[in-house]
């Protein structure tokens, strides 16, 4: 047997080769390419809600759907409209525009807010898809919302979502049936209503009950102003003459 001694043995490092990788990484010209279209509502982190205020909400659906105001869809969108008082959300106000949807509605706090109009879109969205026999998107991103502080905001909101229709369509007149309009308590002189049972429940904030009743009951005339530069529409209301 033959001993080598250890300090005899040669070590022989072995460099490796480096190569540039070609994948993954930051690169010029990466990423997806904006396609010039409105997208919808930016990823930010949603205020805090407070269950005194109610909220104004729109949900925008995706580009190149039918009208949701067509008899078919509409039928489906109120269905699910109808669902949506549960679990701490309760749904006051809405009306269905052509690519869009706004809603009136009040919540126990953020969860409920959150997870109720979460799962009224999906419903929604299910609905529609299976009516139009399609797969995909609905919705156009996030909806957008918006805490109604004051007995005036909520004045100018109820104006805003009831009678939104006379922004889209021209010679609009009475009231809309697209919307909740026929069943809501607060109009000044006599309407045409249905006997049908109502998809919205009463208001049980001061706000959307009783505070806003103090600056006028609204006219069936009534209508949004168009928006002013630096200025959102819902906090700018048109009378009639």
């Amino acid at each position: 047997m033959l001993y080598v001694p250890q300090s005899s043995m040669v070590q022989t490092s072995i460099q490796l080769e480096l190569r540039a990788r070609t994948w993954g990484g930051k690169r010029p010209g990466a990423g997806r390419k904006p396609s010039g279209r409105k997208v919808g509502v930016p990823h930010r982190t949603r205020p805090p809600h407070h269950a005194l205020h109610p909220v104004h909400v729109t949900l925008r659906a995706q580009h190149g759907l039918p009208s949701l105001r067509s008899d078919v869809l509409f039928a489906t969108v109120r269905r699910g409209l109808s669902q949506a008082s549960h679990g701490g959300l309760r749904l006051v106000e809405f009306s269905v525009q052509r690519d869009h949807v706004h809603l009136l509605v009040e919540a126990v706090g953020v969860r409920a807010l959150s997870r109720g109009l979460q799962g009224l879109a999906i419903r929604i969205a299910k609905g529609v898809n299976r009516v139009l026999g399609r797969r995909g998107h609905v919705w156009s991103g996030r909806y957008h919302a918006r805490a109604l502080r004051t007995p005036r905001e909520v004045r100018n909101a109820l104006v805003y979502v009831l009678q939104n229709w006379r922004k889209h369509v021209p010679g609009a007149r009475g009231l809309d049936w697209r919307s909740s309009a026929v069943w809501f308590q607060g109009w000044r002189g006599p309407v045409q209503r249905t006997a049908a049972r109502p998809p919205v429940v009463p208001p049980r904030t001061w706000l959307a009950a009783v505070g806003w009743r103090r600056l006028g009951l609204i006219h069936p005339d009534e209508r949004p102003a168009p928006p002013r530069s630096g200025h959102r529409s819902e906090g700018a209301l048109r009378r009639p003459e």
